[in-house]
């Protein structure tokens, strides 16, 4: 008896610490004031971040029209952010799970975040059905993912790791490669957003 409750003390110690850690984290990543762009995220308590809009709309600066390399960028990211949501959407519907669906609606949002910078440099923002995209590369990945997430809810966590793992990689060479300060901004915040949601 006396192990056990040691053990149960022990679990309760670790999972506290892992909270608390994971809560001056959160803090770091949205709220150090030698950031630029501290007040686009919005972290909850679950650690799921989405962009604020409204924000956005305000921080967006004036720049030259958008080069093929950038927008090939923003047109990637609209399909990887679509993706992201899509599978999160199917594992939710699977599982039944409150951390997919959380995650899906951070997903949506920074989709629509992409969208907004699409509109405001006079691209298409439109998007199409779930598992459907523009570029059709990514058809064989989503169906990938959903059935790899569909093994088992265990599978599923591991699947929802690997999409933030993807977009972290993928958002940061974007940021290597792009000098538009408006794509900049967006994408920094969308890397935090993965981040979080990695952990």
């Amino acid at each position: 008896m006396k192990t056990r409750i040691k053990k149960l003390i022990f679990m309760s110690m670790a999972l506290l610490t892992v909270v608390l850690l994971n809560a001056a984290c959160d803090k770091g990543l949205s709220g150090n004031s030698g950031e630029r762009y501290d007040t686009l995220l919005d972290v909850s308590a679950d650690g799921t971040s989405t962009v604020i809009l409204s924000n956005l709309k305000s921080a967006l600066v004036s720049t030259a029209d958008l080069s093929a390399g950038e927008l090939k960028w923003l047109l990637q990211m609209k399909d990887e952010e679509k993706l992201a949501r899509d599978v999160y959407s199917a594992l939710y519907e699977k599982w039944q799970s409150n951390v997919f669906s959380n995650i899906k609606n951070a997903e949506s949002n920074h989709l629509n975040a992409v969208l907004s910078l699409l509109t405001y440099y006079g691209q298409n923002a439109e998007v199409k059905a779930a598992g459907e995209f523009d570029n059709p590369d990514f058809k064989a990945p989503y169906d990938e993912l959903v059935a790899k997430g569909s093994e088992s809810l265990a599978e599923a966590y591991k699947t929802g790791a690997l999409i933030e793992e993807m977009d972290i990689k993928d958002i940061t060479e974007a940021i290597d490669a792009v000098t538009n300060a408006n794509i900049i901004m967006v994408f920094e915040n969308l890397e935090k957003g993965s981040r979080n949601h990695l952990r």
